[in-house]
Protein backbone atom coordinates (compact mmCIF):
# COMPACT_ATOMS: atom_id res chain seq x y z
CA UNK A 1 0.00 0.00 0.00
CA UNK A 2 1.55 3.33 -1.01
CA UNK A 3 -0.59 5.80 -0.94
CA UNK A 4 0.99 7.72 1.75
CA UNK A 5 4.48 9.62 0.55
CA UNK A 6 4.86 11.94 3.49
CA UNK A 7 4.11 10.63 7.28
CA UNK A 8 5.07 14.14 8.47
CA UNK A 9 2.46 15.89 6.73
CA UNK A 10 -0.25 12.85 7.70
CA UNK A 11 0.49 13.76 11.69
CA UNK A 12 0.34 17.21 10.93
CA UNK A 13 -3.12 17.04 9.14
CA UNK A 14 -4.38 14.36 11.35
CA UNK A 15 -3.60 16.23 14.68
CA UNK A 16 -5.06 19.89 12.88
CA UNK A 17 -8.72 17.41 12.03
CA UNK A 18 -8.82 16.44 15.67
CA UNK A 19 -7.66 20.13 17.32
CA UNK A 20 -10.12 21.71 14.39
CA UNK A 21 -13.01 19.67 15.88
CA UNK A 22 -12.55 20.29 19.10
CA UNK A 23 -12.46 23.81 18.42
CA UNK A 24 -15.09 24.13 16.81
CA UNK A 25 -17.15 22.23 19.67
CA UNK A 26 -15.62 23.70 22.70
CA UNK A 27 -14.03 20.36 23.88
CA UNK A 28 -11.39 20.24 26.17
CA UNK A 29 -10.72 16.84 27.17
CA UNK A 30 -9.88 13.58 24.84
CA UNK A 31 -10.32 10.44 26.08
CA UNK A 32 -8.48 7.30 24.48
CA UNK A 33 -8.68 3.35 25.81
CA UNK A 34 -5.37 2.00 24.86
CA UNK A 35 -4.60 -2.03 24.59
CA UNK A 36 -1.27 -2.47 23.74
CA UNK A 37 -2.10 -2.42 20.31
CA UNK A 38 -0.46 -0.49 17.21
CA UNK A 39 -3.68 1.59 16.28
CA UNK A 40 -4.75 2.68 20.14
CA UNK A 41 -0.86 3.60 20.72
CA UNK A 42 -1.40 5.81 17.54
CA UNK A 43 -4.58 7.33 17.80
CA UNK A 44 -3.35 7.83 21.73
CA UNK A 45 -0.12 9.91 20.53
CA UNK A 46 -2.07 11.97 18.05
CA UNK A 47 -3.89 13.19 20.67
CA UNK A 48 -1.17 13.91 22.94
CA UNK A 49 0.36 15.79 20.04
CA UNK A 50 -2.66 18.09 19.41
CA UNK A 51 -1.59 20.01 23.03
CA UNK A 52 -5.01 19.28 24.74
CA UNK A 53 -5.81 17.63 27.74
CA UNK A 54 -5.85 13.44 26.89
CA UNK A 55 -6.54 10.87 29.05
CA UNK A 56 -5.45 7.45 27.92
CA UNK A 57 -6.75 4.71 29.48
CA UNK A 58 -6.21 1.00 30.36
CA UNK A 59 -9.26 -1.20 31.31
CA UNK A 60 -7.51 -4.78 31.68
CA UNK A 61 -9.86 -7.40 31.86
CA UNK A 62 -8.43 -10.86 32.81
CA UNK A 63 -5.73 -10.04 30.37
CA UNK A 64 -2.99 -11.65 29.46
CA UNK A 65 0.59 -10.30 30.94
CA UNK A 66 2.18 -9.53 27.36
CA UNK A 67 -0.86 -7.17 26.37
CA UNK A 68 -1.73 -5.34 29.86
CA UNK A 69 2.50 -4.65 29.99
CA UNK A 70 2.70 -2.93 26.34
CA UNK A 71 -0.45 -0.97 27.33
CA UNK A 72 1.27 0.08 30.72
CA UNK A 73 4.55 0.66 28.70
CA UNK A 74 3.07 2.98 26.24
CA UNK A 75 0.79 4.93 28.73
CA UNK A 76 3.86 5.38 30.51
CA UNK A 77 5.59 6.24 27.31
CA UNK A 78 2.77 9.21 26.56
CA UNK A 79 2.34 10.37 30.19
CA UNK A 80 6.18 11.18 30.34
CA UNK A 81 6.45 12.85 27.23
CA UNK A 82 3.71 14.55 26.87
CA UNK A 83 2.32 16.86 29.80
CA UNK A 84 -0.85 17.19 28.47
CA UNK A 85 -1.28 13.34 29.26
CA UNK A 86 -2.91 11.67 32.14
CA UNK A 87 -2.33 7.85 32.11
CA UNK A 88 -5.04 6.18 34.29
CA UNK A 89 -5.68 2.84 35.24
CA UNK A 90 -8.82 0.96 35.88
CA UNK A 91 -8.95 -2.98 36.31
CA UNK A 92 -12.39 -4.21 35.46
CA UNK A 93 -11.99 -7.89 35.96
CA UNK A 94 -14.03 -7.73 38.68
CA UNK A 95 -16.79 -6.08 36.92
CA UNK A 96 -16.84 -8.53 34.37
CA UNK A 97 -16.39 -11.66 35.91
CA UNK A 98 -19.03 -10.57 38.25
CA UNK A 99 -21.74 -9.12 35.56
CA UNK A 100 -21.51 -12.97 34.07
CA UNK A 101 -21.81 -14.38 37.32
CA UNK A 102 -25.07 -12.58 37.86
CA UNK A 103 -26.59 -13.48 34.58
CA UNK A 104 -25.62 -17.00 34.92
CA UNK A 105 -27.25 -17.26 38.76
CA UNK A 106 -30.51 -14.79 37.68
CA UNK A 107 -31.35 -16.20 33.86
CA UNK A 108 -29.41 -19.14 33.20
CA UNK A 109 -25.60 -20.48 32.37
CA UNK A 110 -26.76 -20.61 28.92
CA UNK A 111 -26.95 -16.96 28.90
CA UNK A 112 -23.37 -16.32 30.61
CA UNK A 113 -21.19 -18.86 28.59
CA UNK A 114 -21.42 -18.17 24.81
CA UNK A 115 -17.39 -16.98 24.15
CA UNK A 116 -18.36 -14.51 21.45
CA UNK A 117 -21.03 -12.56 23.61
CA UNK A 118 -18.53 -13.01 26.17
CA UNK A 119 -15.78 -11.06 24.32
CA UNK A 120 -18.27 -8.74 22.84
CA UNK A 121 -19.09 -8.00 26.74
CA UNK A 122 -15.44 -7.16 27.26
CA UNK A 123 -15.73 -4.81 24.32
CA UNK A 124 -18.91 -3.21 25.69
CA UNK A 125 -17.22 -2.82 29.35
CA UNK A 126 -14.73 -0.96 28.20
CA UNK A 127 -16.77 1.62 26.38
CA UNK A 128 -19.32 2.49 29.10
CA UNK A 129 -15.93 3.25 31.03
CA UNK A 130 -14.86 5.42 28.64
CA UNK A 131 -17.51 7.61 28.63
CA UNK A 132 -18.25 7.48 32.31
CA UNK A 133 -14.29 9.10 32.29
CA UNK A 134 -15.71 11.26 29.49
CA UNK A 135 -18.80 12.35 30.84
CA UNK A 136 -16.71 12.87 34.33
CA UNK A 137 -14.21 15.65 32.15
CA UNK A 138 -16.45 16.94 29.55
CA UNK A 139 -14.80 15.20 26.86
CA UNK A 140 -15.18 12.93 23.84
CA UNK A 141 -14.15 9.27 23.02
CA UNK A 142 -11.68 8.88 20.35
CA UNK A 143 -12.15 6.29 18.21
CA UNK A 144 -9.01 3.23 17.15
CA UNK A 145 -10.38 1.59 14.21
CA UNK A 146 -8.74 1.55 10.87
CA UNK A 147 -10.01 1.02 7.87
CA UNK A 148 -10.03 -2.56 7.20
CA UNK A 149 -11.87 -3.10 10.27
CA UNK A 150 -14.45 -0.43 9.90
CA UNK A 151 -15.22 -0.25 6.72
CA UNK A 152 -14.14 -3.61 5.23
CA UNK A 153 -14.87 -6.64 7.37
CA UNK A 154 -16.06 -4.62 10.75
CA UNK A 155 -13.89 -6.33 12.78
CA UNK A 156 -15.01 -4.64 15.96
CA UNK A 157 -18.07 -4.73 18.68
CA UNK A 158 -20.95 -2.87 17.51
CA UNK A 159 -21.30 -0.69 20.81
CA UNK A 160 -17.90 -1.64 22.09
CA UNK A 161 -15.07 -0.57 20.20
CA UNK A 162 -17.35 0.90 17.44
CA UNK A 163 -19.07 3.04 20.16
CA UNK A 164 -16.94 6.14 19.59
CA UNK A 165 -17.29 9.98 18.84
CA UNK A 166 -14.61 10.41 16.36
CA UNK A 167 -12.32 8.56 14.49
CA UNK A 168 -9.11 9.72 13.35
CA UNK A 169 -7.81 6.98 11.52
CA UNK A 170 -10.66 5.35 9.98
CA UNK A 171 -9.32 5.98 6.49
CA UNK A 172 -5.90 4.61 6.74
CA UNK A 173 -5.14 0.96 6.22
CA UNK A 174 -3.60 -1.11 9.47
CA UNK A 175 0.12 -1.01 7.26
CA UNK A 176 -0.13 2.59 7.08
CA UNK A 177 -1.32 3.01 10.45
CA UNK A 178 2.18 0.91 11.46
CA UNK A 179 4.25 3.16 9.38
CA UNK A 180 2.67 6.08 10.61
CA UNK A 181 3.66 4.11 14.56
CA UNK A 182 7.03 3.73 13.42
CA UNK A 183 7.01 7.73 12.49
CA UNK A 184 5.80 8.44 15.64
CA UNK A 185 7.93 7.00 17.68
CA UNK A 186 5.54 4.24 19.33
CA UNK A 187 7.54 1.39 20.82
CA UNK A 188 9.16 -0.92 18.63
CA UNK A 189 7.34 -3.96 20.68
CA UNK A 190 3.92 -2.45 19.95
CA UNK A 191 4.87 -2.09 16.56
CA UNK A 192 5.91 -5.68 15.57
CA UNK A 193 3.60 -7.53 18.05
CA UNK A 194 0.84 -9.87 16.13
CA UNK A 195 -2.50 -7.45 16.23
CA UNK A 196 -4.95 -9.13 18.59
CA UNK A 197 -8.47 -7.45 19.89
CA UNK A 198 -7.63 -8.43 23.15
CA UNK A 199 -10.93 -9.95 24.21
CA UNK A 200 -10.12 -13.23 24.33
CA UNK A 201 -8.33 -15.96 26.70
CA UNK A 202 -6.25 -17.73 24.40
CA UNK A 203 -4.42 -14.60 22.88
CA UNK A 204 -5.82 -15.29 19.87
CA UNK A 205 -4.76 -12.77 17.05
CA UNK A 206 -6.09 -10.82 14.22
CA UNK A 207 -5.38 -12.35 11.77
CA UNK A 208 -6.39 -16.09 13.40
CA UNK A 209 -10.07 -14.69 13.79
CA UNK A 210 -10.59 -13.58 10.09
CA UNK A 211 -8.28 -15.91 8.27
CA UNK A 212 -5.91 -14.30 6.35
CA UNK A 213 -3.50 -11.08 6.67
CA UNK A 214 -4.42 -7.15 7.07
CA UNK A 215 -1.66 -6.85 3.62
CA UNK A 216 -4.42 -9.08 1.45
CA UNK A 217 -7.04 -7.47 3.21
CA UNK A 218 -6.38 -4.39 1.92
CA UNK A 219 -5.20 -5.40 -1.47
CA UNK A 220 -9.36 -7.06 -1.84
CA UNK A 221 -10.74 -3.39 -0.93
CA UNK A 222 -8.21 -1.71 -3.16
CA UNK A 223 -7.77 -3.91 -6.31
CA UNK A 224 -8.85 -7.26 -5.86
CA UNK A 225 -12.94 -6.67 -6.49
CA UNK A 226 -12.00 -5.69 -9.56
CA UNK A 227 -9.81 -8.41 -10.68
CA UNK A 228 -10.30 -10.84 -13.05
CA UNK A 229 -11.21 -14.31 -11.50
CA UNK A 230 -9.42 -16.36 -14.17
CA UNK A 231 -5.76 -15.06 -13.18
CA UNK A 232 -6.21 -14.62 -9.45
CA UNK A 233 -4.10 -17.36 -6.75
CA UNK A 234 -5.25 -19.46 -4.41
CA UNK A 235 -4.47 -17.19 -1.59
CA UNK A 236 -5.93 -14.05 -3.31
CA UNK A 237 -9.76 -16.01 -4.06
CA UNK A 238 -9.70 -17.36 -0.60
CA UNK A 239 -8.84 -13.57 0.96
CA UNK A 240 -11.69 -12.28 -1.40
CA UNK A 241 -13.76 -14.96 0.06
CA UNK A 242 -13.50 -14.23 3.30
CA UNK A 243 -13.62 -10.32 2.98
CA UNK A 244 -16.80 -10.88 1.38
CA UNK A 245 -18.36 -13.24 4.07
CA UNK A 246 -17.26 -10.40 6.77
CA UNK A 247 -18.17 -7.81 5.15
CA UNK A 248 -21.57 -9.07 4.24
CA UNK A 249 -22.11 -10.76 8.09
CA UNK A 250 -20.88 -7.61 9.53
CA UNK A 251 -23.22 -5.03 7.14
CA UNK A 252 -25.29 -4.21 9.85
CA UNK A 253 -22.73 -2.71 11.81
CA UNK A 254 -21.51 -0.37 8.99
CA UNK A 255 -24.40 1.06 7.93
CA UNK A 256 -27.40 3.02 9.85
CA UNK A 257 -29.83 1.16 11.97
CA UNK A 258 -32.77 0.10 9.83
CA UNK A 259 -36.03 2.20 10.99
CA UNK A 260 -39.84 1.78 10.05
CA UNK A 261 -41.32 5.26 8.63
CA UNK A 262 -44.40 5.83 9.12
Amino acid sequence: MNRIENFNELEERIVKWISDYCLHYGIKNLVVGISGGIDSSVVSTLCALTGIKTYVVGMPINQIERQESLSDAHGKWLSEKFSNVEFIKTDMSVVYDSFLQTISNDIGERFATNKLAQANTRSRIRMVTLYQVAGSVGGIVVGTGNKVEDYGVGFYTKYGDGGIDIAPIADLYKTEVWKLGEHLGVDERIITAPPTDGLWDDGRTDEDQIGTSYEMLEWVMEKGLNEDPMFLTEEQTESINLYQKFNTQNKHKMTSIPTFIL
